[in-house]
C-alpha cells in the first residue's frame, strides 16, 4: 500500500514525512514553489529538539504526474477551498475505487468526495504543525505528533481503517479507528470556529467573545439540525496540548491556526468559508441566527482580497458588523 498525499502543507508534509520515516511507500502532491524545492531539495521536517531532517520523497505537482499502481490510498490533505479541484485533477487519473481519506478541517470534504468515489473516509486531525516556507513543515508535538482518528464516510469500519490507524500509530500519532467520525469531525468544527478570530484579530478580551459567540451559535446551528457533536476529548484543546507536550521550534512557537497561517504565506483564500461558513450555511438551512459567523466570513474574505496582514483587525469590528443586522438571521445579542 502506498500512501499519496495530496496536499503536502502542514499537516499533510508532516503525515508523508512522518509515514516516510517510518518505512511506509509514500508519495507527495504539492505545488508552486513547495514542490520546486520539495523536488530540488526534499522535505525539511523541523521539530523541537531535534536536528532538522532532510527527506527525499517522491513529489509530483498534479496526480497525472505519478505512477498509479492501484494500490494507493490517497491522503487528502488540501485546504477545503482546493478540494473540487483535487478531487477533480484525481478523477480521471486513479481508479474509482481508490480510497479516499480526508485529512482536513470541516465537513464538506468527505461529502464532495462521496460524489466522485465511493471509499471515502473521515479523519479527524488534531496535531499542532505549521508550514510557512516552501518545502519545509514543523511538527510541534515531542510526546505524541498528534491525534488522528480515522473511519468511513458517513460511518462504518473496516479492515483499511485498522490499517491507516496502525500506520499513523506507528508513525508517532495516536490513532484510533472510529465508526462515528464525524460526531468528532463536527466537535473539531466547533473548535475551528476561532480560527478566524485567531488569523485576524488583535487579541484581547474582545476576540474571546467573538470566540465563544461565533461557538454558541455553531452549537446552536447543529442542534437544530440535529447533527450529533459532542466529543470532550476533541473539544479540550489545552489538554490536548498537555497531552501531545507541545514545545517551541528553536525558541519559536507554532505560528497560529492554520487559517493565520495562510494569511502569513499570503495565500489567495483561506478556509473560513468551510469552517464558520457551514455554521452560517446550517443557520440559513434551519432557521437560527448566525452573525458573528456570517460576519466573520466576510471580514475574513475582504482581510485576504486587501492583503491585509494577520491579527490586525480589531475585534470590536466583527462584533459591530454582527450587531448590524445586516444578515438575514438578525443581529447578534450580547
Amino acid at each position: 500500500m502506498r500512501f499519496v498525499i495530496f496536499g503536502a502543507g502542514a499537516i499533510g508534509g508532516v503525515v508523508g514525512a512522518k509515514l516516510h520515516r517510518s518505512g511506509y511507500d509514500v508519495a507527495l502532491i504539492a505545488r508552486g514553489a513547495h514542490y520546486e524545492a520539495i523536488r530540488a531539495r526534499g522535505l525539511t521536517l523541523e521539530q523541537p529538539h531535534a536536528i532538522a531532517e532532510n527527506l527525499r520523497i517522491p513529489v509530483a505537482g498534479a496526480p497525472d504526474a505519478l505512477d498509479w499502481s492501484g494500490d494507493e490510498v490517497v491522503m487528502l490533505a488540501t485546504k477545503s477551498q482546493d478540494t473540487a479541484g483535487a478531487l477533480g485533477a484525481l478523477r480521471p487519473t486513479v481508479a474509482v475505487a481508490t480510497p479516499v481519506v480526508c485529512l482536513q478541517n470541516g465537513v464538506e470534504n468527505e461529502r464532495a468526495a462521496l460524489r466522485l468515489f465511493p471509499n471515502v473516509y473521515g479523519a479527524v486531525v488534531m496535531s499542532p504543525t505549521a508550514h510557512l516556507e516552501p518545502g519545509i513543515v514543523h511538527a510541534y508535538g515531542t510526546r505524541l505528533t498528534g491525534v488522528i482518528d480515522v473511519g468511513r464516510y458517513p460511518e462504518g469500519l473496516d479492515a483499511l481503517c485498522e490499517e491507516i490507524a496502525q500506520a499513523l500509530g506507528e508513525s508517532g500519532f495516536s490513532s484510533v479507528p472510529r465508526s462515528d467520525i464525524m460526531r468528532y469531525k463536527h466537535a473539531k468544527l466547533l473548535s475551528n470556529l476561532a480560527n478566524a478570530v485567531d488569523a485576524m484579530c488583535e487579541p484581547g478580551p474582545t476576540a474571546d467573545e467573538v470566540i465563544e459567540l461565533a461557538q454558541e451559535e455553531g452549537r446552536a446551528a447543529l442542534t437544530a439540525a440535529g447533527i450529533e457533536f459532542v466529543a470532550d476529548e476533541v473539544n479540550d484543546v489545552v489538554a490536548r496540548w498537555k497531552e501531545l507536550d507541545v514545545q517551541p521550534i528553536a525558541g519559536r512557537e507554532r505560528a497560529g491556526s492554520s487559517t493565520r497561517q495562510s494569511l502569513a504565506r499570503g495565500a489567495p483564500a483561506v478556509e473560513t468559508d468551510y469552517l464558520n461558513g457551514e455554521v452560517a450555511l446550517l443557520g440559513r438551512l434551519h432557521r437560527v441566527a448566525t452573525p458573528v459567523n456570517d460576519a466573520l466570513c466576510e471580514l475574513s474574505a475582504r482581510h485576504v482580497r486587501e492583503h491585509r496582514p494577520p491579527v490586525s483587525l480589531p475585534a470590536d469590528e466583527v462584533l459591530a458588523l454582527a450587531k448590524s443586522g445586516s444578515y438575514a438571521g438578525g443581529p447578534v445579542r450580547r
